[in-house]
């Protein structure tokens, strides 16, 4: 018998290949959120009319659907239009950031260190570096997304490989750092303090443990990693094929000039100034950046969210530094034009994260993201499954809900006080719900057009590509969804299964106190 011709391209491939050109067919992200919103308009007036509903179970409170066309909530959106734009927090971050990291790619101080970089690290290695740093971009909260995407664009590069690959790990990494990180940083402290109160709800005294995750999501980092690099070496960048430079960029592998060996001298001085005096903001007696009234990991709170502005300061410092020792910099006219520059490249994203914030408020005054928080909250805990299994299946309901609501947090906000007190009552401690929460919500963002920073993800590739489109960014970035949400299923099922730490003091059980009655 004669063995049938085998197929051009490998199945993922083609399965990919067929995912981006359905996705290309959508429209602008803009208007994706624009058809979001008219049906969840639609979708709130049918639910108000029909009575929908549901009981939070903690504290007896009935949640209705909200019609959006009601007259509070027309007066509501109208009125509040401004500051549902300004309040969105990711936008604040994005444009605070760009402000000085602009400035310092535009008069190459960037490129220029990447070179370096790039020159002293073995190429086979630059995956799990970028993935790494990644995983570690959450201790400056959302900043990540602005220094690292781009950065691992041009860092691929200038290593001769393709620099959409390099986005599309950086991106994992970032999204991936909500469950796996080697350090607990700001996000601990955000996630789990939203667990506490809904923890209390149960047990008066419960306190919030901030490194009651530490060791679980340390050890997603070392699962991450791995999976992350295979999937980004052996199935995305293969995909992309090889890397044309159709412009300067080529010149990346270039050697460094006299000058630009003296600019990058005096910027790593600066640069050293800013570390230094941003410590002294967090040690030194009577310190701004330290919380005199917290206790623990707690203190370091106002340190941990100064982090965007820290960058802001050490991307603009440096900068100045490096322009005017390589005379990219001769006035203070040529320092307002750079950074005006970067904000003319930020003004698409400013036009999503318009359409983004409204979308996420439209939704939050709807009430249906709490009320299906609520009915898939009940519906885990009626299952009556193993509680491994219920893990799980919390991993993947966190998951299907990111299609909904996009910021970890706000989800967390509002399934906190539902599936924290239910898992208590039936032996699961807040920590390990947390955790399962923590992994499901880190692995279908990043493919999903509804996070809010996949426009930005998009634009940092479109720089490289310009015809690169919405489909692009989802196929290249499911694989990793995938793989990672896979391993991390499986991750969390047998770390209840095996009853492995989570934390310090932080264990998968918990025993509610005598005499507690379930809500």
């Amino acid at each position: 018998m004669t063995a049938p011709a085998s197929p051009s391209k490998p199945l993922i491939y083609r399965i990919l290949d067929a995912i981006e050109r359905l996705g290309d067919k959508l429209p602008d992200p803009v208007f994706i959120f624009a058809w979001f919103i008219g049906a969840l308009v639609l979708a709130s007036v049918v639910c108000a009319a029909l009575g929908v509903s549901a009981v939070n179970p903690v504290d007896g409170e009935v949640l209705r659907a909200q019609s959006l066309l009601a007259p509070e909530n027309v007066r509501q959106l109208l009125v509040e239009m401004p500051r549902t734009l300004t309040g969105f927090a990711p936008l604040g971050y994005v444009l605070l950031i760009m402000l000085g990291a602009g400035l310092a790619e535009r008069v190459g101080l960037l490129p220029a260190a990447l070179r370096v970089l790039m020159g002293a690290a073995p190429k086979r290695l630059i995956t799990p570096m970028v993935i790494l740093i990644g995983l570690l971009a959450n201790q400056a909260a959302d900043s990540g997304f602005v220094i690292l995407l781009p950065l691992a664009g041009v860092a691929f590069a200038a290593a001769g490989r393709h620099p959409i690959a390099g986005i599309a790990a950086a991106f994992a990494g970032v999204v991936g750092s909500f469950a796996g990180n080697p350090l607990p940083g700001q996000f601990d402290a955000l996630i789990l303090g939203l667990t506490e109160p809904a923890a209390r709800l149960i047990d008066k005294g419960w306190t919030a443990n901030l490194v009651g995750n530490w060791f679980f999501t340390a050890a997603g980092a070392l699962v991450f990693i791995p999976v992350a690099w295979f999937v980004t070496d052996r199935i995305v960048e293969p995909r992309l094929g090889p890397w044309r430079p159709a412009d300067g960029r080529a010149a990346m592998a270039a050697p460094l000039d006299p000058a630009e060996r003296r600019g990058l001298r005096i910027a790593g001085l600066v640069a050293l100034a800013v570390l230094a005096t941003w410590a002294a903001l967090a040690l030194a007696p009577g310190a701004p950046l330290v919380d005199p009234e917290a206790a623990g990991p707690a203190r370091w709170t106002p340190f941990f969210r100064s982090l965007v502005a820290g960058f802001f300061v050490l991307f603009l410092s440096t900068g100045l530094a490096y322009g005017l020792a390589v005379g990219a910099i001769r006035s203070d006219k040529d320092v307002v034009r750079l950074c005006a520059d970067s904000m003319a490249a930020m003004a698409p994203y400013i036009v999503l994260a318009f359409a983004a914030a409204h979308f996420i408020a439209m939704f939050s005054w709807s009430n249906l993201g709490a009320i299906t928080a609520i009915h898939g909250a009940e519906a885990l805990r009626a299952s009556g499954l193993p509680i491994p299994v219920l893990l799980m299946g919390l991993v993947l309901l966190t998951a299907a809900l990111d299609m909904l609501i996009g910021s970890a947090s706000a989800k967390w906000a509002a399934l906190a006080p539902v599936l924290v007190p239910m898992l208590m009552l039936v032996g699961v401690s807040p920590e390990m719900t947390t955790a399962a929460y923590r992994m499901g919500d880190s692995t279908v963002n990043m493919a999903s057009p509804l996070m809010p920073y996949f426009g930005l993800g998009l634009a940092f590739c479109q720089r490289w590509k310009p015809d690169f489109g919405v489909g692009g960014l989802i196929s290249a970035m499911l694989p990793y969804s995938a793989a990672m949400m896979a391993a991390g299923v499986l991750m969390t099922g047998l770390w209840a299964a095996f009853e492995l730490p989570l934390g310090p003091a932080a264990g998968v059980h918990y025993t509610p106190p005598t005499g507690t009655v379930a809500p």
